[in-house]
């Protein structure tokens, strides 16, 4: 009984690869639509491609057009295909913005740039282009059911941009505090803290970001000169108050305090000077 079950799926196989490869040698356009829209709606996502393929350019301005864009257009955002599917979905909004599946081939487009984002250490020239798209089509489709998954697309790009930016940031302190002396390094990590301090507020990096700030000012004011040590001193006291009103407890608190008393210190002995 297995043995005769074996040979009859053997044969729808056989069967179904066979019409295949008979319509996709064919010209005949509609052949291939039908067996690409049998296949799409299947699950065989890249035979059902390749059909589509072949007669996209025949069927421009013809009955059905509309829907096979559709179906082709979702094979690559199905095959994970994002820099093609981006493009065809982007094709398929300026095509038809009078489709009933506009609202979700705009939103798949987006969401297509979102997957193009890199990771936060490199370049992130896709992620601002990723977020605008988001933004344009939360923008567009303010009461759509993908307007939420949009929003949380977004804020996950906008949170790899504050790394990026931040990291950047550190980077300059981290510089400094393992042994760099230059001046230039100071001032470079204290106006990139604060950008990034003004461009991202609300940020997770913060607080590390206003010590950072504070630390860069220490460090600047030990290494400084007499003539200008009393005035930097006095900046990193600045520095220091703004991070501690905001951050009372934190994990910074004991090396802070540290440099805090150095810094009275430094003043009281050249205030008596």
């Amino acid at each position: 009984m297995k043995h005769i079950l074996y040979i009859i799926t053997t044969a729808i196989v056989l069967s179904s690869c066979s019409e295949y490869q008979k319509v996709y040698r064919k010209d005949d356009i509609a052949p291939k639509y039908a067996l690409g829209e049998k296949l799409y709606n299947e699950g065989k996502i890249k035979k059902a491609q390749r059909l589509f393929e072949q007669i996209v350019p025949g069927y421009r301005g013809k009955p059905g057009a509309e829907k096979l864009m559709y179906m082709y257009g979702n094979t690559f955002y199905l095959q994970e295909d994002y820099i093609t599917s981006a493009y065809q979905l982007e094709r398929f909004v300026k095509a038809y913005p009078r489709s009933e599946k506009l609202e979700e081939m705009a939103f798949k487009a987006a969401k297509s740039t979102y997957f193009l984002s890199p990771r936060s250490s490199l370049d992130q020239e896709d992620t601002e282009k990723a977020i605008l798209k988001l933004q344009n089509f939360m923008n567009t489709y303010p009461k759509s059911e993908y307007f939420k998954e949009a929003s949380d697309l977004a804020l996950e790009l906008d949170e790899k941009l504050q790394e990026k930016a931040y990291n950047i940031a550190k980077g300059y302190h981290h510089r400094i505090s393992s042994g760099a002396q230059f001046r230039d390094d100071y001032y470079a990590a204290i106006t990139a803290l604060d950008n990034f301090l003004k461009e991202y507020p609300g940020s997770k990096y913060k607080e590390k970001a206003l010590y950072y700030k504070f630390d860069t000012a220490y460090l600047l004011a030990k290494n400084s000169t007499e003539r200008r040590k009393k005035e930097r001193l006095e900046e990193a006291i600045t520095y220091y108050n703004k991070w501690k009103k905001a951050y009372a407890e934190s994990e910074f608190t004991e090396e802070a305090e540290q440099n805090i008393a150095y810094i009275n210190n430094e003043l009281e002995q050249l205030n008596t000077k």
